[in-house]
């Protein structure tokens, strides 16, 4: 990637790269409507956003947030290059130049720790004695081969504590059935003593089908899953391979998340719907 060179071509740097300061901050410029100057929905219709999901941002308290994390779960091209490219477009250059040193200082951050997870750990010698080790991209599941045959899952579970009971109904229904699917649920399935991100990331990426995200009030203000689905969205932009697949088990008081609203989702919510539930999800696991 260029961020190994000291000039960086933001064309070649995701959107996930600005952290949350910063999309605050083109909140308080884009969110309010302006009479001569372009707003959020001129950057949206730009985006390539349609009328009626336009409107329907509307209702969000942070439009701007909103459509940047839909835009960025919906499309390869989400770069944070394109998204100047497209300020200046509709004439908000006032916005990129206020925020231009901050942006290059989340790209700066966000190039170090690409070039960090790509820098293999040191070594200390008498720490890493004869013993033979298990390289860390091994021997991080209760099932991985000692000899490097890694442990591979249909789905991995993206939940929080609370939704811990349902997680075991979904074991018992799609493990334990004629389905036979595998699921990869960290706290039965993953060995302890490792990075909880560089595992996370392995696991989702490389080991995992796909992934099922357990929808509840409780998600919404969790760190982890937060990452977890953030990170799955961007393996696949518009949702192309049906990698993510979102499942609310219980009623919610708290708004569904944006960044998943344009994904179909698996409601136990609905009795009507009961019957079909774990077969429509368990299908959904099963596609190559």
């Amino acid at each position: 990637m260029a961020c190994a060179e000291s000039d960086v071509d933001l064309w070649t740097i995701p959107l996930v790269a600005l952290n949350v300061t910063v999309r605050k901050k083109l909140g308080l410029y884009l969110n309010p409507k302006h009479t001569v100057a372009a707003d959020w929905m001129a950057v949206a219709e730009t985006m390539g956003f349609t009328y009626l999901e336009i409107k329907n941002y509307e209702a969000c308290k942070d439009p701007t947030k909103a459509v940047l994390e839909n835009w960025q779960a919906r499309t390869a091209d989400a770069t944070v290059g394109k998204l100047l490219s497209i300020l200046a477009q509709v004439e908000r250059k006032d916005v990129v130049e206020d925020l231009r040193a901050s942006i290059d200082e989340d790209v700066r951050k966000y190039c170090e720790s690409l070039k960090k997870k790509a820098e293999p750990p040191l070594q200390v010698h008498e720490v890493d004695s004869c013993v033979p080790r298990t390289p860390e991209r091994f021997g991080m599941t209760t099932e991985d081969d000692p000899e490097g045959a890694p442990e591979m899952f249909d789905a991995f579970i993206c939940y929080c504590q609370s939704d811990f009971e349902f997680v075991h109904e979904m074991i018992r229904e799609l493990e334990q059935t004629d389905y036979r699917l595998k699921l990869c649920v960290f706290d039965r399935d993953v060995l302890p003593g490792a990075c909880v991100w560089t595992i996370t990331s392995e696991l989702i990426e490389k080991r995992c089908k796909r992934m099922v995200v357990v929808i509840s009030d409780e998600y919404l203000d969790s760190d982890a899953c937060d990452f977890q689905t953030k990170f799955a969205l961007s393996l696949c932009p518009g949702a192309r391979s049906k990698r993510l697949i979102p499942v609310v088990y219980k009623t919610m008081k708290k708004p569904f998340p944006s960044i998943l609203r344009f994904l179909t989702i698996c409601d136990y919510t609905r009795p009507c719907t009961q019957a079909w539930f774990w077969i429509r999800l368990a299908k959904a696991l099963s596609l190559p």
